[in-house]
């Protein structure tokens, strides 16, 4: 059977697939948003992920389309959808759930849906195939079929991109599995890796990044015992990095659609099995709360400095959740942004990749202009873009008044001997 793939969901995991299938299958890419659909269809990618170009040269392969009826002709069904927390940390799954009843309303007999989406292990077939049966009529593993192929998209990362990392395939029963697989390396150069079952490549994802998440937590907390020592976490972490086995992570904001995220999911299924996660919720714990021990870290210096906190103005340099990127979901700055407004501070906010009408519609956060002219107390380089990164200690100055603001360095990117000789007074994690 010839394969005709429908894509669910175009952002920033859905696209990338789409084009790369495109260039051997055809493909329907859909997405709910219209907007979306629209620029799309004109050949730009907003998450700019993928190059105009490369768009125009699938254009003959790739449809696109906010109407689920045109994909009925499809026999494979990627789901690319987000699986965000709420507000108490717990999974979010109305996103999943609804495409999957979406979904469900065009499956046909042998049909395959596979899912990219990051979830608990058990989600897939405990949650998804449910819904996807009621939709359609159709019997699991009789009529239809499932596998699970876990993201592996780094967003902005013009070096890693989706082809070069390896990737893990499972599916439903064993022929679907060798399916799936086949599919994928179809596209995927840098090889695939088989999982044992759906759930097994399930727990493998959450894994990803819950370990990530917890080498930083390390770190994060290194940083603030460091921080009450006197010591340069910096030259601590340079300095252990001399033997070949030292990790070489860095403190920071965990923020994103990964690492501050992936782990509240292993934790929810632990939960259900009446399991306490404690290594896991601590690492969680230290990660989510440094947004909070920075800005208190920055205004003590300003204290010091004999510079008044309440309607002073602080420039935050960077919003986004990564450098190079302009992806603000689950940004960890948004929170800095609003403590400091909690101590009443003004905070004007810039960033050349963010989006202002995604910044304004999700954070309520707009962004502003910082310079020799509309000068700040102190700065914040929260996110290490390269048109940050290029900034000399002697230009940053310029963009402070008064005689000793506060340069707080979050990502470490500049020489902490310049922005001195400049009279900052410096803070990084």
């Amino acid at each position: 059977m010839k394969k005709k793939i429908a894509i669910i969901g175009l952002g920033y995991v859905g696209l990338p697939l789409a084009v790369e299938f495109a260039k051997k299958f055809t493909v329907i890419g859909y997405d709910i948003n219209p907007l979306r659909i629209q620029e799309l269809t004109k050949g730009h990618d907003s998450t700019l992920e993928i190059e105009d170009h490369l768009l125009l040269s699938v254009s003959d392969n790739l449809h696109y389309s906010t109407n689920i009826e045109d994909t009925k002709n499809c026999n494979i069904y990627i789901i690319t959808v987000p699986t965000p927390i709420d507000k108490a940390n717990r999974p979010n799954l109305k996103p999943l759930i609804e495409s999957s009843q979406t979904v469900g309303t065009v499956l046909s007999e042998n049909d395959i849906v596979i899912y990219e989406s990051t979830v608990y292990p058990g989600a897939t077939e405990d949650v998804c195939v449910p819904e996807l049966e009621k939709s359609s009529g159709l019997i699991y593993n009789k009529d239809f079929f499932c596998g699970y192929s876990p993201e592996r998209i780094n967003p902005g990362d013009k070096v890693n991109t989706i082809t070069k990392i390896k990737k893990i395939t499972s599916g439903s029963t064993p022929q679907i599995s060798k399916e799936v697989d086949e599919l994928y390396k179809t596209i995927i150069t840098a090889g695939t890796f088989p999982a044992a079952s759906i759930k097994v490549a399930e727990a493998a994802k959450v894994i990803e990044n819950t370990q990530r998440d917890l080498n930083i937590a390390l770190i994060n907390e290194l940083s603030v015992i460091f921080g009450r020592l006197n010591l340069d976490t910096l030259d601590v972490l340079e300095a252990a990095g001399s033997k070949w086995n030292f990790l070489p992570f860095r403190p920071g904001l965990v923020g994103g659609h990964c690492i501050g995220v992936d782990p509240y999911y292993l934790t929810h299924a632990a939960e259900q099995v009446r399991y306490n996660p404690q290594v896991i919720l601590a690492g969680r714990r230290i990660n989510d709360n440094m947004a909070f021990y920075m800005v208190k870290k920055v205004l003590q210096k300003m204290v010091v400095n004999g510079i008044e906190i309440k309607n002073s103005t602080i420039g935050v340099m960077g919003i986004t959740f990564k450098e190079n990127c302009p992806d603000v979901r689950n940004t960890k700055i948004a929170d800095v942004v609003y403590e400091l407004k909690n101590w009443g501070v003004n905070v004007v906010v810039v960033d050349p990749w963010a989006d202002q009408s995604e910044l304004k519609q999700t954070y309520d956060i707009t962004l502003g202009e910082i310079s020799s002219n509309k000068q700040v107390d102190s700065l914040i380089v929260a996110v290490g873009h390269d048109e940050f990164r290029s900034k000399s200690a002697k230009e940053l100055r310029s963009l402070c008044k008064g005689s000793n603001p506060v340069l707080a360095d979050v990502k470490s990117i500049y020489r902490r001997e310049d922005l001195i000789s400049q009279g900052f007074s410096v803070f990084r994690l």
